[in-house]
């Protein structure tokens, strides 16, 4: 399938190269041309514009910041220039809204679309291991599923446009609350005498038990290895994070959702990045304990 890649960040590059793994010819653009040339080392085509990566496409995979370059980017450089019965697929992690319109767009011109963010991470998007949180039509997903299991290694239908957003912020929204949760009962066990891998050893197999303490340790030399032991380096940056809580904030309060402890952590994390911590992985929140 010849098949338009647009962004080829951090998570982009890794996809775009297991789509070509995968057997498919595939189109990619970036801004950065240390980005395309990656790509091409990967067995991409390179573009200099997302007009031409998307002319003759009989899919388009996007991996954008944000809803605005998203917007902007199917507004004028993919709908109605890519062929007609191509389907878009739309991996950014953006607001609800947005990926709602966007769609409903894409929809009214003929096209079918999904919206799909990702879980896993840059080292899950390099290794085909991604989970996609997929919104859209029936028709819409079933035609996008072939392409993302190429990708990943779990694809759920979350529901209508937008849901996959809708699903993606909620799911990290929790787990910002559980990972914020396990560092205070790690840094309180300490202080009250408990030996970090005895406190893991009772807690990992009791009620206190979750996937931030078992899988995903804040405190280097416990449990599975973690970003913590590489100095909080690689995983999921603190700012990654912070765009999420801010996204889910947004959502709440435009569903007139109550998040207090929701709300709590984004706010443990908006302090936690303006203290110059963004790039350090999300786990070294413990820091401020």
């Amino acid at each position: 399938m010849k098949i338009a890649f647009i962004g080829l960040g951090n998570m982009g590059g890794g996809m775009a190269a297991n789509l070509v793994k995968a057997g498919h010819d595939v189109r990619a653009f970036d801004l950065s041309q240390d980005a395309l040339d990656a790509a091409k080392d990967a067995g991409c085509a390179t573009f200099t514009s997302a007009k031409d990566a998307v002319a003759n496409a009989e899919a388009v995979v996007s991996m954008l910041p944000n809803g605005a370059i998203v917007r902007g980017v199917y507004g004028e450089d993919v709908i109605g220039l890519a062929p007609t019965g191509a389907v878009f697929l739309d991996c950014s992690t953006i607001d609800v809204a947005t990926a709602r319109d966007v769609i409903s767009s894409a929809t009214e011109a003929g096209y079918d679309m999904v919206d799909a963010p990702v879980s896993g991470g840059i080292a899950a998007a390099n290794g085909g291991t991604l989970t996609f949180m997929v919104g859209g039509s029936a028709d819409a997903f079933a035609r996008a599923k072939p392409i993302l299991e190429a990708m990943g290694k779990a694809v759920i239908h979350a529901g209508d446009a937008g849901n996959g957003q809708a699903a993606k912020i909620c799911n990290n929204m929790l787990l910002a609350i559980h990972m914020a949760g396990t560092c205070e009962a790690f840094a309180m066990a300490e202080k009250l005498g408990l030996d970090p891998q005895t406190f893991y050893d009772i807690s990992s197999v009791s009620s206190g038990q979750n996937w931030s303490m078992t899988s995903y340790c804040p405190v280097p030399g416990v449990g599975p290895q973690s970003p913590s032991d590489n100095d909080y380096q690689g995983g999921f940056a603190t700012a990654l994070m912070l765009k999420d809580l801010r996204l889910a904030m947004e959502a709440a309060d435009a569903s007139d959702s109550a998040v207090p402890m929701g709300s709590r952590a984004a706010a443990l994390y908006e302090s936690f990045d303006g203290a110059g911590n963004g790039g350090k992985d999300f786990s070294a929140i413990i820091k401020t304990y």
